[in-house]
């Protein structure tokens, strides 16, 4: 006799019980032990932060991760999952500072360094009792209780070996370029992270007029949308080529590009046109700056070619005024050209994005701030043609939100560049779910990759393990605590920054002290293959063997993420991608479209639709839809109803009618051999038999391939076993 069915059967209670059972007998554990250690599939799981609850797409990333080691490990593989928890960075340290009441370094400073470090190492697993409630509640098999942190030891030594090698291959130096800092962070970030968090904005913008030294009551109109870098402009850029005109306003005279003519003009009901040349002929020009103070400058005072027009091949005629300010502190395309013509580069705003002291009246103004007073100054001046609002995409910091400024700084780099051509030849064998993902997004991210800033003048975090002299005429790049410790003669328990900034050593005479910077939390991410095993003091032949992985899987935005720096590290260390299949999600929307939420209440709750209607009906609505393909899903309560409807309980209103009439009719068990079912007499039995080898076939080639909607077949199967066989037999 079969066990009785309810019909009325509760899905999440059901699988409460089954979880209950598949931890008290170590279900998970026995389906990687049972399996041999010769034919092992490994699979490496990005680690998220533990500083917020899990959501819906932690949830979608989490079930992909779990779908694919639970199908090779059907297929007969050893699947290994570990967990491992993102501990270092940003996230962390702006937490840290809304809870203390903090803002920025100077706060950080004043409440202790050490003390602040020790602060985040206490928030960063917060919520890992919440987390861990999760995952097991979506039913996913993964480790978490021999997990690696990104603040162990011995994760954080193997990223020291990791920059070592690097070091040692020559693809590490110190930079000074033109980078995007966050004034409130007060750190540069790399470029990838720039492109994480643009957004539309309103700034204005301005028409200057720069008076020419030679002649009376003329000016360049130059245009900027960056009206705070103004002052310390050291030159005006023109096209050559370019038909500039020479135009009566007035009792003035101004001087811009042809093509804007009437861009320029409008509103201005009477001029005249005085003169037409190329724009070569302004070259070696003198004008008088915005800001007389700044002539006083040393740097600009000993300099012959500041203030004046300089010819150049990026100025556009689509807008402005075809004549461009030249200021190498915060730009780049700016850097290069003041290196060009060797005018100076004068810093006149902190990293806090504060004027200083050679601001002169502006001086300790955020630059948002002084441009307004400057531009009040100098209008009162009539030195401003107009002034415009100008919507345009301008970066913001991917994690505290506040504007980015283009400045230079100095920073330690990777050079990507140097390997680029490996890099994308790489990209090219591994397999991508979507394709166009790979080819497409990645791809051309690949084709125009930068040299990486991996140093954050920050405080939590693996530090750069470079121990410079007083002078800073030489480095020594340490790659394991080992040597740290025969070099200072201490023993080093803990590596972050605050435990061993004070260790120096001396060699040749000279004493070394570590410089101040930590990694960028991308770079620690990146190095997980092999930090996550302590790689290469401990695991070695395990790993070798091992390397690269099968399988990896997150969201879309990890294309300019982790993805990306994983394969810089696997690339510059072992001349390969260090995984070879990867499927991307999509991003998660509110049913509105919208983004999802908590102030807005736009979505449900995770935990109240596991506890309505299952973590089975939620992973197969997440599996049979577009963000499995790395496009975005509107998520609706509704779609998921709609999978206990149309999927689950059909099969459970199978089962039960199969479950009654068996044991009315005293049915027993017999085993059929499927090879034989041509044998059976029944047409319908034969085409239902037929169907499932269909769906077999089927859901394997699918599954082989990464694609993880193999789950539609199973949804056609279910139609045909219940709307049609059982009815018809």
């Amino acid at each position: 006799m079969f066990d009785p069915v309810d019909p009325k059967q509760n899905f999440p209670a059901q699988e409460e019980e089954t979880i209950a059972y598949w931890e008290k007998n170590k279900i998970f554990e026995k389906s990687v032990e049972q399996r041999p250690k010769d034919n092992e599939y490994i699979f490496y799981d990005g680690p998220p932060f533990a500083t917020g609850l899990p959501h819906y797409g932690h949830i979608l990333a989490g079930t992909m991760k779990d779908v694919v080691p639970r199908y090779w490990t059907m297929r007969g593989k050893r699947v290994e999952r570990r967990w491992g928890w993102d501990c270092h960075g940003l996230p962390i340290e702006n937490g840290v500072e809304k809870e203390l009441g903090l803002s920025g370094k100077q706060d950080i400073e004043k409440f202790g360094a050490d003390k602040f470090c020790e602060e985040c190492r206490g928030m960063v697993l917060k919520y890992t009792e919440e987390w861990k409630k999760t995952v097991k509640r979506t039913a996913r098999w993964v480790d978490m209780e021999d997990h690696y942190k990104t603040m162990d030891p011995s994760f954080m030594e193997s990223i020291w070996w990791v920059f070592s090698q690097l070091w040692e291959k020559g693809l590490v130096y110190k930079g000074h370029k033109a980078m995007h800092v966050c004034p409130r962070c007060v750190t540069p970030l790399s470029n990838f992270e720039v492109t994480l968090g643009y957004k539309d904005v309103t700034d204005t913008s301005v028409y200057w007029k720069f008076r020419l030294t030679e002649e009376p009551n003329t000016f360049f109109l130059a245009w900027t949308t960056t009206p705070w870098s103004t002052p310390s402009t050291m030159g005006l850029a023109i096209s050559p080529d370019f038909t500039y005109v020479k135009v009566k306003v007035g009792e003035e005279f101004i001087i811009f590009i042809k093509d804007r003519l009437e861009d320029v003009l409008k509103g201005v009901e009477e001029y005249e046109i005085v003169e037409e040349f190329k724009g070569d002929k302004m070259v070696g020009k003198s004008y008088e700056p915005i800001l007389a103070s700044y002539k006083d400058i040393d740097e600009v005072k000993e300099n012959p070619r500041v203030y004046k027009v300089h010819p150049v091949d990026y100025v556009e005629a689509e807008d402005g005024t075809g004549i461009v300010t030249i200021n190498g502190s915060y730009g780049e395309i700016d850097m290069e050209s003041a290196r060009k013509f060797k005018l100076p580069i004068v810093m006149d705003v902190t990293m806090e994005g504060k004027f200083n002291e050679l601001a002169g009246k502006y001086a300790d103004m955020p630059v948002k701030d002084g441009e307004k007073a400057i531009i009040k100054d100098v209008k009162a001046q009539g030195l401003i043609w107009r002034t415009e609002s100008y919507v345009h995409s301008y970066p913001h910091c991917w994690r505290c939100d506040s504007f980015l400024l283009n400045y230079a700084t100095s920073s330690w780099f990777v050079k990507v560049e140097d390997i680029k051509e490996k890099m994308v030849s790489e990209n090219k064998k591994t397999h991508w779910v979507p394709e166009h993902v790979g080819s497409g997004r990645f791809g051309d991210w690949l084709e125009n990759v930068r040299d990486w800033c991996i140093s954050r003048n920050r405080y939590w975090g693996t530090p750069l393990p470079i121990w410079e002299t007083e002078d800073g005429s030489d480095q020594i790049c340490i790659g394991s605590i080992e040597e740290l410790e025969k070099l200072t003669g201490e023993k080093v328990e803990d590596i972050h920054k605050h435990k061993i900034d004070h260790l120096t050593f001396e060699k040749d005479g000279k004493t070394y002290k570590r410089i101040s910077e930590v990694f960028d939390c991308w770079f620690e991410a990146g190095s997980m293959p092999y930090a996550q095993s302590h790689y290469p003091f401990d695991n070695k032949e395990k790993f070798k063997k091992n390397f690269p992985a099968e399988y990896i899987a997150e969201g879309l935005d990890q294309t300019r993420g982790w993805f990306y720096t994983l394969v810089v590290l696997g690339v510059a260390l072992f001349g390969k991608s260090p995984f070879k299949n990867v499927v991307v999600n999509g991003l998660i929307l509110a049913e509105d479209g919208k983004k999802m939420s908590k102030s807005l209440k736009n979505y449900p709750d995770p935990k109240l639709i596991l506890d309505k209607y299952g973590a089975d009906a939620l992973r197969f609505y997440l599996m049979n839809s577009p963000a499995v393909k790395a496009e975005p899903l509107c998520f609706s309560e509704r779609g998921v109803e709609n999978v206990v409807k149309n999927v689950i309980l059909p099969i459970w209103n199978a089962y039960s009618f199969f479950v009654m009439y068996a044991n009315i009719d005293k049915w027993k068990t017999k085993r059929i051999d499927l090879k034989d079912s041509k044998k059976l007499s029944n047409k319908l039995d034969r085409w239902i038999l037929s169907e499932l080898h269909t769906l077999i076939k089927v859901a394997t080639e699918e599954m082989d391939q990464y694609n993880l909607q193999a789950i539609r077949p199973i949804y056609h199967f279910i139609e045909q076993l219940t709307n049609w066989y059982i009815r018809r037999s």
